[in-house]
């Protein structure tokens, strides 16, 4: 089967280095294009069921298979076995493997060796009388593994001790329960804290105080991965390239997390994708270990970074569960062609290497908001505060607003009973929480 590529299409894109580096929605696969089959089909073919492959230090290898068909034309495609698909079918992506796409597209930048193009060519073996798929070809291992940069397991949430069904990352029920009321324990009860609450209550009528926040409706997201790509794009976030990814070094602000649901790998029972940004937590693990005070709390709980401040210890990433904190080791910015300097964003500063960076829900977005508003002599209206993820959501399943306000849409989402916090059991209490899937399955069609 013969697919365009979710990022770069039939390869018109492929000199863009934002799209090069984006985790493809299942794969999660970066810099590359993979020869997808099923967990029993590679079990024939290499005899591995999993894509563990080759380990060699931190870099991970997989199989390389060459497929060749019917015409007798022949590509050598790295091997990505993905749940779900069907068995006997391999399906691979266009649009890579070019020679003339500009420095990006060719392998010049990005691919940490020199002359190494981007991927494969699936058009070799691609015909015009059959452009979608190809009966009968001839599939067989060949010498050598392939360095996959892949961020499925990047910055993990799931603990030692437990696995991340039993940490209830992400959740799904169906309508039946959800209409019984089986909620969660742990949302039933307020977990207790040292620290006395910050009033963000209005202390003077005539001072507008805000409280903002974020709800992300699980039941909504498709995993485009547009809000990572609008993110990158509004806060100056650089590309780091393929040996960087494969050391989990990429740099996006917001990550789409994917969970297959079910026991059996050929056969799961569905996928869950999950956004996840940083949580701006009230008792922010980030905070207390900052030597520098480089991470504090705003007087409208956000969790602000300053920059000039930052040493780069990392202590505050090392100590966020979320794991949602970047940090740069090199300087990936180009500071001097001026091209670039004309594509960033004049309102969100460019990071130098050794400061520690994250989501800031869109703060300059909210300054310019307020600062009209102090003009107008009025408050920020909901909806006027629109984040660069959330406006570019197709499906708005993200939603930003003023938790103080109680008829703000975020507000009215938070008090859903589908509403719950990720990984609430720590007491960080996120700002950003989630409303979990609901599905409605028929009970008298089978899987």
């Amino acid at each position: 089967m013969f697919r365009t590529d979710p990022s770069i299409y039939d390869g018109r894109f492929a000199n863009n280095g934002w799209l090069q580096e984006l985790p493809r929605p299942l794969t999660k696969v970066t810099w590359d294009n993979v020869a997808v089959v099923s967990p029993n089909s590679a079990r024939q073919l290499t005899g591995e069921s999993d894509n563990g492959g080759a380990v060699k230090g931190r870099e991970h290898y997989v199989p390389v298979v060459a497929i060749t068909n019917p015409q007798g034309q022949s590509i050598e495609a790295p091997l990505w076995i993905m749940p779900g698909q069907p068995d006997g079918v391999i399906t691979v992506h266009l649009g890579y493997g070019r020679r003339l796409a500009g420095k990006v597209g060719s392998g010049e930048i990005g691919m940490g060796a020199q002359n190494e193009i981007v991927g494969f060519d699936a058009y070799k073996i691609r015909t015009s009388f059959a452009p979608w798929f190809i009966p009968g070809v001839q599939v067989r291992r060949v010498t050598g593994d392939h360095l996959l940069a892949t961020t499925q397991l990047h910055f993990n949430l799931e603990d030692p001790k437990f696995s991340t069904e039993e940490r209830d990352v992400v959740r799904s029920q169906t309508l039946e329960q959800f209409l019984h009321g089986e909620a969660h324990e742990d949302e039933k009860h307020a977990h207790p804290s040292l620290y006395p609450d910050y009033p963000y209550s209005n202390q003077d009528e005539n001072t507008p105080n805000y409280a903002w926040g974020m709800a992300i409706d699980l039941n909504n997201c498709i995993g485009c991965n547009a809000c990572t790509v609008a993110c990158q794009s509004e806060n100056n976030i650089p590309i780091v390239g393929k040996r960087e990814v494969v050391r989990s070094r990429e740099m996006h602000w917001i990550r789409v997390d994917t969970y297959f649901s079910g026991f059996d790998p050929n056969h799961p029972e569905g996928i869950n994708f999950m956004p996840v940004p940083c949580m701006h937590c009230e008792n922010a693990p980030c905070e207390p270990v900052c030597p520098v005070h480089a991470t504090v709390h705003s007087a409208e709980g956000l969790n602000d970074m300053v920059y000039n401040r930052c040493v780069g210890t990392k202590y505050c990433s090392n100590n966020c569960p979320y794991k949602v904190r970047r940090f740069n080791f090199f300087l990936y910015q180009d500071w001097n062609t001026p091209t670039y300097q004309l594509m960033r964003n004049p309102d969100v500063s460019v990071r130098s290497r050794g400061v520690m960076e994250k989501c800031t829900y869109c703060v300059q977005r909210i300054q310019n908001a307020k600062i009209q508003a102090e003009l107008e002599d009025r408050k920020v209206r909901d909806g006027e505060i629109v984040t660069a993820c959330q406006a570019v959501c197709p499906t708005e399943a993200i939603v930003f607003g003023d938790v103080n306000d109680p008829n703000s849409r975020v507000s009215k989402l938070k008090r859903s009973e589908r509403n719950y916090s990720l990984l609430g059991e720590l007491n960080t209490r996120p700002r950003t929480t989630y409303l979990s899937q609901l599905k409605n399955p028929n009970p008298e069609i089978k899987a």
